[in-house]
């Protein structure tokens, strides 16, 4: 049987590529658009890249005159929240804009179903723990309120153009493809795993512990890491309850389960056999004390739980990961088309 094809936005990016690997392992075939302003050509494996930006409308038609995807996987978005504070026109121009242009595109070609990568960050700072789908949404910065918007025009075009939609609202992905394939490389490194691994590998000074004094049973920072694999699997199945013309849904992406930031640097301590130095430092402004998921509604709709997001499982992958890349691995070549 022939693959199906999806367009993937943002496909050569972290989770998007890992999610093309996991569509072409679902029997789909991915198709993805990337600007590549921070995705990446060599994690480009499972299908073609068209390099381009989802807001030029000839490049999307010719997308689907030449390949008719029959849905969309939609990741293409600015993600780092503190530039978002000091360039919101940057993030409304990009995120919420640029979905509106695909969408348009996407209608015109006569598509009705999309993925959307949502996060955890349209919730603020939450009032109860674990997060559930009904939590008031409330975010603190430009990238949370950019993705809040992008779910309320989700909604909105459903009720005028029957245009159907899965919200997936995830935590913190972390972690590499276990067989090596692509992993986490970010410019500017901000998360706290990769950062914490390049400390142990001498690739950075120290790390940097924001906050001592939370009401956590260490003082630190609690969240909820997914494993990007896992991350990528629900994104396949949340796919096929949209292809077999099931209801719309909005779900939260996670374990269920806290991990502080020093959990996370003895756990990179362990499997890197290296000590992490760190720096102490005043909390960050606007920091939550735990931001952990409720995950049991993936559960109930669509079968999914994370099989590989035990913090162990997370961290030696992204150390292998990060080792690779040490070494210097030579970059496989890629199809582009323009």
């Amino acid at each position: 049987m022939k693959p199906v094809p999806i367009l993937v936005t943002g496909g050569a990016g972290y989770v998007g590529s890992h999610a093309c690997k996991a569509l072409s392992e679902n029997g789909y075939f991915p198709i993805t658009v990337d600007n590549l302003v921070y995705g990446h050509e060599w994690a480009v494996k499972w299908g073609p890249l068209v390099r381009g930006d989802i807001s030029d409308r000839a490049m999307l038609d010719h997308v689907f005159s030449t390949w008719k995807p029959q849905a969309v996987l939609h990741f293409a978005a600015f993600a780092y929240v503190g530039e978002s504070v000091v360039s919101p026109d940057k993030y409304y121009r990009n995120n919420v804009a640029g979905t509106i242009a695909l969408l348009d595109a996407v209608r015109a070609n006569g598509c009705s179903s999309l993925v959307f990568s949502s996060t955890c960050a349209t919730y603020g700072v939450p009032h109860s723990i674990p997060i559930k789908e009904d939590h008031e949404q409330k975010p603190i910065n430009p990238y949370g309120q950019s993705k809040l918007m992008i779910e309320q025009i989700l909604r909105d075009y459903e009720k005028a153009y029957g245009f159907r939609h899965a919200i997936l609202r995830y935590f913190n992905a972390a972690g590499a493809d276990p067989e090596g394939e692509i992993g986490e490389d970010h410019d500017p490194e901000t998360h706290l795993i990769p950062l914490t691994i390049q400390a142990a590998l001498g690739e950075r000074e120290h790390i940097e512990i924001y906050g001592t004094d939370y009401p956590t049973p260490d003082g630190t920072a609690l969240r909820d890491y997914i494993h990007v694999s896992d991350l990528a699997n629900v994104h396949v199945r949340a796919l096929q309850h949209l292809l077999q013309g099931k209801q719309s849904l909005s779900l939260n992406v996670g374990t269920g389960s806290g991990h502080s930031v020093r959990d996370v640097i003895k756990a990179v301590e362990s499997a890197s056999k290296r000590a992490v130095p760190t720096k102490e430092s005043a909390r960050r402004e606007g920091d939550p004390p735990a931001l952990v998921a409720e995950p049991g509604e993936a559960f109930r709709v669509l079968g999914w739980q994370a099989q590989h997001s035990d913090l162990r499982s997370i961290v030696e992958s992204a150390v292998r990961w990060h080792r690779k890349q040490a070494a210097g691995p030579e970059p496989e070549l890629v199809e582009v088309v323009q």
